[in-house]
């Protein structure tokens, strides 16, 4: 899908593949350093490598309940969304959502445009009925984002994240029936 953003670059959402595992990579490690809500500290993403990254993008290719899109401007990954869903045989119908999008394309609508995708795919799908996620409750602007798209609250754990070295959030678990 393509899109234009407001600063008039082009967006590309597409599925990703192999060959963006270093390019998500350094995606996803260039968005540790400009938030505290992602799962892994700057540190831990530090670690990875883009064996690991290829490991993560094999498991969502070609998987019928799971599913991973890049979002793109100039061939260079800003964001992304995936779905997992565990494989066990009682939960087939159930997907695991995890959303991020680079610092400077915040507020142009491609948080709004990766949901939109990802959910036209769970629809699609018709074995998938509950899709869910866990936030920072500390993280407001993405918690709207999810209500935005009937997500709903459905439980929290109290100070379940750390965001900063004594510093605490609930981690909230939100759903959506497809």
């Amino acid at each position: 899908m393509r899109h234009f953003l407001p600063n008039g670059e082009e967006l590309v959402i597409r599925e990703a593949k192999l060959r963006d595992a270093a390019n998500l990579l350094s995606n996803y490690q260039r968005m540790t350093t400009e938030t505290d809500y992602l799962l892994l500290t700057h540190q831990e993403a530090l670690e990875l490598d883009a064996e690991s990254e290829e490991a993560f993008i094999k498991a969502h290719i070609d998987k019928h309940r799971q599913l991973l899109l890049v979002a793109t401007v100039n061939d260079r990954i800003i964001g992304a969304v995936n779905v997992d869903n565990t494989g066990h045989d009682k939960r087939p119908h159930v997907g695991e959502m995890g959303i991020g999008v680079a610092k400077a394309y915040h507020n142009m609508g491609i948080g709004r445009r990766l949901m939109t995708a990802m959910l036209r795919w769970a629809e699609q799908h018709e074995d998938i009925s509950l899709l869910y996620l866990q936030v920072a409750a500390a993280n407001e602007r993405a918690m709207q984002l999810y209500r935005n798209f009937d997500f709903h609250e459905c439980g929290r754990l109290p100070d379940g994240i750390q965001l900063r070295p004594g510093i605490f959030s609930d981690l909230v678990t939100m759903y959506r029936r497809v």
